[in-house]
This record gives structure tokens, C-alpha cells and sequence, in this order.
């Protein structure tokens, strides 16, 4: 073929009049020439949507239509109809002497970037899974960091659900924590996910309306802090943002706008089963991925249902028959003091006390805890302990309770694992009414472990390939049978020297692949941080068999999400996905 400048010699224009429409390979592209009401046109012949090829398709009234989907393309820019399918490339096109020449690599052609990232947009917009999953791949082949497409899901479920943070936004900062523990090939499906999740949760919700922040200069933290927790307690959502919104414009420390979240998240108890708190923490996480500048946006979306949660002592089983409620609530009144007297102590954990915590007598529970603290406990050990307690209820889970007590003992573990996780990022003294709070869900969960499935007892001889060969096959059936299974071989393959950060890689491909719900996913990813804080303490494998069990429980599914990606793949890498 012969060219003048851009444009490469097609086909004699009475051929392409003849046979249009005509498969055209130019430059390596596969182009689709089209001769209708007098002129030539030239499109990408694979349809944006699944790839079919749009020379089978028709043209009318100036409208290209795929016979597949029957998605609709404006011919001479290739502008879509269909908010299913992407606008489908075009090239121009000049007559020369009785020849079709056509310009492959036109000027001014569009950044991919900037491409996938509106695409992307578009995707969370209109709740299209295979949108999201092709821009994803497009973003990573682009070589995009990651931390863009969170910041896009964390922007757009911040800014168009006017119950502010939930599941979707959870969901996203969950699969961004777990990047580093998956395969390189699943991170993106793990991006996938939690971007199809926001845009779920999203999908037919009223946006969210901004408030102003307050524009009083100069007022401590301590005072904006009081001003918070007042409006939340009445339940004035918007009272309550413009406070935070304030705080947050006066460069507050970190640590303070956590202490103001904190304070508000247990100023009652376990506020919707855990939900709350544990939202709080996953705003923080994902700010650490995105960064703090954007914080203005991300944490006044805590605020609607901090306001609207409901508060566990409104419920029977925190006030009869022994009044747990009232418990902490006694025991938090002391905490000042007793972090008074503790400071500058250091201190042993007593043996006594996992066995205190998942015990029957609730006051020797916030007993243990009050002597703790006065010893010199700190919140993040202090809420350690209480988080192992809690996978220990989810390890021993026995299947014989109804299927719906798998989420019982699940909130609990999670709720823990927030308030290990905000430990960290305060030293406000309300933390401990969060591990006050875990503390008597674990006692709650009690009768969930009776009779208690048996801990493993591995012998650690064995071969971990073949025992993870094996775990795997736990995921492919459905029984009681196969949860207990999938329990004992994660400890037979760590004790037999196992790679931790193989088990991890495997139990999250498991995760991606199946439909399975909000709650599994949060499961997974808490026994993941959990492991890598306690493995030193030799409480790591607990953390683990109890995930492998919750993920066994729920597995398998459809795998609907995972045949949307690999299609996405598939066109990706230019496969026919019409032929076999």
C-alpha cells in the first residue's frame, strides 16, 4: 500500500461501492469501510461493547448497528447511542483519483488515560459492570497507579449517595487493602470489584448535598469535638458535618479528627452492629491510599448514618437479663482515671485473660479489661486481645446454627478489627469504650460455639503444596463438611511451614472469583491485617482458619462478576468473544 502523509491507499472506490461494507487491515488496524448516501466512512470494525465485527451490522439513516447487542453508532464520528457500549474510533477518509485512502493514526487522537479514566465515570454513572472492567484493564495497560481509580469510586460514592458512606465505598476500601496480598494478575479484578460495588450502592440514590463548614476561626478541637458529638446525638446530620467540615478546613491533626469520629462512634453502643465504627476506620484507609487532601470529601460521608444509626442499648439482648449496656457504660465513665494511672506502666498480658474474655460472666469481662488499662494496657493491645477473641468465636462457629449466625460472629471480628485499626491513629481515651463494646459482642456470640467446633491440631508434617492443592477444593463444594475441612488444613499448611503470603494469595483469589457478599469480603480482609499483627504473638493461624471457614460457609457461587471480567479481558486482548 502505498501513503501521502497519514493516509495509507485503501481500495479502488468503485470496489468499495461494490462490496461495502469491506474488512479493511490498514497499519495493523482492522478497520470497517462503509459507503452509504454517497459517502465513505471508516470505523473500528470491532464494536466497542464485546467486540463483534460491525461490518456484519447495517447502516441506516446515517446510524451503524451491531447485530449482536444491537448497539447504535453515529457513522461519521462514531458517537454511541447506548450508554452500554463506548463511542466506536472512526478515521477519516479522502478520495484520490477513483482511490479510497484512509488516515489510521489521525491527529489529535484522545490519551487513552483521559479515555478510560471518563469511561470509568461513565461506568460507576450508569451501574455497567463490563464498562467498569474494561476501563480498569484500560487504566493498568495505560500504566495508571492504582490509587487513581479508587480516587475516581471514592469521589463519585462520596459525592452521589445521600446516606453518605456505605457498603460499596467499604467494599472499594477493602479490595485497596488487599492489593498487596494478591496475585499482580487480580489486583485489577480486585479494583473491579470494589468499583462495582460503589457504583451498586449508588445506583438510583439521590446525590449527596454538601454543608458549608461552619466559619468560626480558632475553635479547639476539644470544643469542635463537644459541638460534634452534641449534634450527632440529637441526630443533626447536618449540624454535625459543618462542624467536621470546620475541623477539617482548620488543618486539625489527624489524630484529633479520628479522636472527634471516635467519640461520636461510641458515645453509644456498637452502633448498627458494628457498621459504624467500622466505616469510620475504612475512611481513614482509604484516605491513606488517596491521600488526606481529599478528606473534605471522604469523611463528612460518615456523618448521615452516624446520625441515623441505631444504638445497641435500645436492644433487649444488651439490657436483659444482666444489663450490659450499662456495664460499659459505668466502666467508661472510670477511663480517664484509670489511663491516668496506667500511664508510663508497662504491661504483661495475664494468661487468664483470653479465657476471661470468652467466658460467661460479663463482669469479669469489663473487670479484667478496667485492671488492664490501669496497668498500663494501651487501646491497641488492649483491642488485639479482644480481636482474637473474636476470630476465636468465628473459628469455633458451629455449623449446626442457623446459616444467618455466620454474620452474628462476623460483626463482632470486624468491629474489633476497626477499633485495633483507629488505635492506632488516636490516643483519645474513647477508644477503650470501643473495646468495652467488642468485648461484650464477644460475650453475646457465646452460644454460637455451643457445643464449639474444635481448634485444629495439626501435626505439621505435611506437604503445604499438596495441603493447599487440597484447601482449594474446599471452595468447589458446598457442605458443613468442607467449612470444617477448609478450617483444619489452613493449620496443617501453616504448620507445616507454609508460605503465609502464598495461603493469602489463594484464599483472595478464592474471594474475586465468587459472588459472595459485603460481609465475606470484609471477613477476609480483617483475618488478612489481623494475621500480619499477631503472627509474631503466635495468634496469626487463628486469624486465618477462621477466614478459611467464614469464605468455605459461602462459597461457591454463580461467579457472575468473574465471567463479566473475563470477558473484559478477553476483548482487551482482541479475542473474538462470539466464536468459540
Amino acid at each position: 500500500m502505498s501513503s501521502d502523509d497519514n493516509y495509507v491507499h485503501a481500495t479502488p472506490t468503485e470496489t468499495a461501492k461494490a462490496e461495502s461494507p469491506q474488512t479493511l487491515r490498514i497499519d495493523g488496524k482492522t478497520i470497517g469501510l462503509f459507503y452509504h448516501d454517497g459517502e465513505f466512512y471508516a470505523t473500528d470494525n470491532r464494536c466497542p461493547h464485546m467486540g463483534f465485527p460491525l461490518t456484519d451490522g447495517s447502516v441506516d439513516d446515517g446510524i451503524l448497528t451491531c447485530p449482536w447487542h444491537h448497539a447504535r453508532f453515529e457513522i461519521s464520528c462514531g458517537d454511541t447511542f447506548d450508554p452500554f457500549a463506548d463511542d466506536v474510533r472512526t478515521y477519516p477518509v479522502e478520495i484520490r483519483d477513483g482511490e479510497v485512502y484512509v488516515d489510521p493514526a489521525p491527529e489529535g487522537d484522545r490519551s487513552p488515560t483521559e479515555h478510560w479514566k471518563d469511561r470509568l465515570e461513565h461506568g460507576l454513572e450508569a451501574d455497567i459492570d463490563l464498562v467498569v472492567a474494561k476501563s480498569v484493564i484500560g487504566l493498568e495497560d495505560e500504566g495508571v497507579p492504582e490509587a487513581v481509580p479508587v480516587r475516581i469510586g471514592t469521589a463519585f460514592g462520596t459525592h452521589y449517595r445521600r446516606d453518605g458512606w456505605g457498603r460499596g465505598l467499604t467494599t472499594l476500601g477493602v479490595m485497596t487493602n488487599l492489593l498487596d496480598d494478591l496475585r499482580a494478575e487480580d489486583r485489577r479484578r480486585a479494583l473491579y470489584v470494589g468499583l462495582t460495588e460503589v457504583a451498586d450502592d449508588c445506583a438510583g440514590e439521590p446525590p449527596f448535598f454538601v454543608q458549608e463548614p461552619l466559619s468560626a476561626d480558632d475553635v479547639p478541637a476539644d470544643r469542635l469535638t463537644t459541638w460534634f458529638r452534641d449534634n450527632i446525638e440529637v441526630r443533626d446530620s447536618d449540624g454535625a458535618e459543618r462542624v467536621l467540615r470546620a475541623a477539617i478546613t482548620a488543618d486539625l491533626d489527624q489524630s484529633d479528627i479520628a479522636a472527634m469520629l471516635v467519640a461520636a462512634g461510641t458515645d453509644h453502643r456498637y452502633l448498627d452492629t458494628g457498621h459504624r465504627l467500622d466505616f469510620i476506620n475504612k475512611a481513614f484507609e482509604t484516605l491513606d491510599h488517596i491521600g488526606w487532601e481529599h478528606a473534605d470529601d471522604v469523611l463528612p460521608s460518615l456523618v448521615p448514618g452516624l446520625a441515623s444509626a441505631s444504638r445497641a442499648e435500645e436492644n433487649a439482648s444488651w439490657r436483659q437479663p444482666i444489663d450490659i449496656a450499662e456495664l460499659c457504660s459505668d466502666a467508661a465513665e472510670e477511663l480517664p482515671e484509670r489511663v491516668e494511672t496506667g500511664t508510663g506502666r508497662t504491661w504483661d498480658e495475664p494468661d487468664t485473660l483470653l479465657e476471661t474474655l470468652l467466658g460467661e460472666d460479663p463482669h469479669e469481662i469489663i473487670d479484667a479489661l478496667k485492671t488492664a488499662i490501669s496497668r498500663g494496657a494501651s487501646a491497641e493491645e488492649l483491642a488485639g486481645v479482644v480481636t482474637f477473641a473474636a476470630a476465636r468465636r468465628v473459628a469455633h462457629f458451629g455449623t449446626s446454627n442457623e446459616f444467618g449466625d455466620w454474620n452474628t460472629v462476623h460483626h463482632t471480628y470486624t468491629y474489633a478489627n476497626a477499633v485495633h485499626g483507629l488505635s492506632r491513629r488516636t490516643g483519645a481515651w474513647e477508644v477503650y469504650r470501643g473495646v468495652f463494646d467488642a468485648a461484650m459482642n464477644v460475650y453475646l456470640d457465646r452460644f454460637l460455639n455451643t457445643p464449639p467446633t474444635p481448634l485444629p491440631d495439626p501435626d505439621g508434617d505435611g506437604t503445604p503444596e499438596v495441603i493447599l492443592d487440597d484447601l482449594l477444593e474446599c471452595f468447589e463444594v458446598e457442605s458443613d463438611e468442607e467449612v470444617n475441612r477448609a478450617g483444619r488444613l489452613t493449620a496443617e499448611y501453616l504448620a507445616s511451614g507454609g508460605d503465609s503470603a502464598r495461603l493469602k494469595r489463594a484464599l483472595g483469589r478464592v474471594l474475586l472469583r465468587e459472588d459472595v457478599g459485603f460481609h465475606t469480603r470484609q471477613n477476609v480482609e480483617a483475618a488478612f491485617t489481623q494475621y500480619d499483627a499477631a503472627e509474631s504473638e503466635g495468634r496469626g493461624s487463628v486469624h486465618l482458619v477462621a477466614a478459611a471457614r467464614y469464605l468455605a460457609a459461602h462459597t461457591p457461587t454463580r461467579r457472575s462478576g468473574e465471567q463479566t471480567f473475563r470477558i473484559a479481558e478477553r476483548l482487551n486482548r482482541g479475542e473474538k468473544i462470539h466464536e468459540a
